[in-house]
């Protein structure tokens, strides 16, 4: 079968969604967001995960099971469902775990590797990823600590950076899990530079913005003012932004992060390029507490996933809001698309006109 084909039933995307650790809340989220009868409308989905849990969840908000079931070793664009479950019946996680385990990391693992794959083959246009637990995976030996490591090794993608979508802002990370007094030690123009570069080519190949406009934090209390709170705008980042403007890149900055996102968010800017963890998560947070999503960019495939965790203090007990796990299934249906536009156009672009 050819991977890159249209689905034989529809032309819509194909989005594959991983359900996460299972003991965690990835399996009721996924199945609240799918019971959406228009988000089911608006693409076809292979869930890659166990069908048991998420029956389990489904029995728990009193939603009625709407998928098919098909085994995992045969994943394909072509089932006659709108949702269908690649499942995992080899795995069992006894109802009692709340918390990491090692079959679930195992699990968890397989699920995502299988899922990216499948995206490498084209059998899927995008993959969304509810939340695993790191605790998890380190139990099952992983060699990556997180999504974001497995998906750069597996697409053997040298360069990735983590993005967040929250409504109309969208900010990218020159640093992320990095201890606030360590970041001075891989402060570099290049990891300034960097999420600039992806920034703006994930804006014009998976949102639609041909002229994107990136705006770059200070670091420091006032960018800096001239020196007198830190070099490191004058010495790093200004120096990272003027690297991105001879190479094309419509990229200003640094402006003071305290009044940044507000102008950002008020469609100022397309997007922001922030320095560290909470100064980008902050704003995600305030702004979109509920609908935040996370997408990994600088890799060949979409990745997108709900900004939160496995939250096992909730799990089993029918009280996870699925809406971040919705906006990120919604995100990664618009960013298939413009891609699949994006590539058409440049096919047709590539045409030679017809001889009249």
């Amino acid at each position: 079968m050819n991977g890159g084909s249209h689905n034989s039933i529809t032309s819509q995307p194909v989005i594959g969604i991983t359900m996460g650790d299972p003991a965690g809340i990835g399996p009721e989220v996924v199945v609240k967001a799918l019971a959406d009868p228009a988000l089911r409308r608006a693409a076809k989905y292979v869930v890659f995960g166990m069908n048991e849990q998420l029956c389990y969840a489904a029995d728990r908000a009193e939603i009625e099971p709407f998928w098919g079931r098909h085994q995992h070793e045969k994943i394909s664009r072509d089932y006659p469902h709108k949702v269908v479950v690649a499942d995992y019946d080899e795995y069992s996680m006894p109802p009692w775990v709340k918390g990491p385990s090692r079959i679930a990391g195992e699990s968890s693992m397989r699920f995502c590797l299988d899922a990216i794959d499948a995206a490498r083959r084209g059998l899927v246009d995008a993959i969304v990823t509810a939340p695993i637990s790191k605790a998890s995976w380190k139990l099952a030996d992983s060699e990556w600590t997180g999504h974001t490591e497995m998906l750069a090794a597996r697409t053997r993608s040298p360069r990735k950076v983590m993005m967040f979508v929250a409504g109309d802002l969208r900010i990218a990370l020159a640093t992320i899990h990095e201890a606030l007094f360590e970041i001075r030690h891989k402060f570099t123009i290049g990891c300034v530079f960097e999420p600039i570069d992806l920034l703006n080519s994930a804006l014009r190949e998976y949102f639609g913005l041909d002229h994107p406009h990136i705006a770059v934090a200070a670091l420091n209390p006032h960018a800096g003012e001239d020196g007198q709170f830190g070099d490191e705008e004058n010495r790093i980042i200004r120096p990272a932004i003027l690297l991105a403007q001879e190479q094309g890149v419509n990229v200003s900055g640094p402006y003071p992060a305290d009044s940044l996102f507000l102008r950002a968010a008020g469609g100022e800017f397309d997007a922001v390029v922030a320095m560290y963890h909470d100064q980008c998560m902050i704003p995600v947070k305030l702004l979109a507490p509920k609908t935040a999503v996370n997408v990994t960019i600088g890799i060949p495939i979409i990745r997108t996933s709900p900004a939160h965790g496995t939250a096992f203090d909730i799990a089993g007990k029918n009280l996870a809001c699925p809406d971040s796990m919705k906006s990120a299934i919604e995100t990664a249906i618009r960013m298939a698309l413009t891609r699949r536009h994006n590539q058409a156009a440049r096919r047709s672009a590539d045409v030679p006109p017809l001889r009249r």
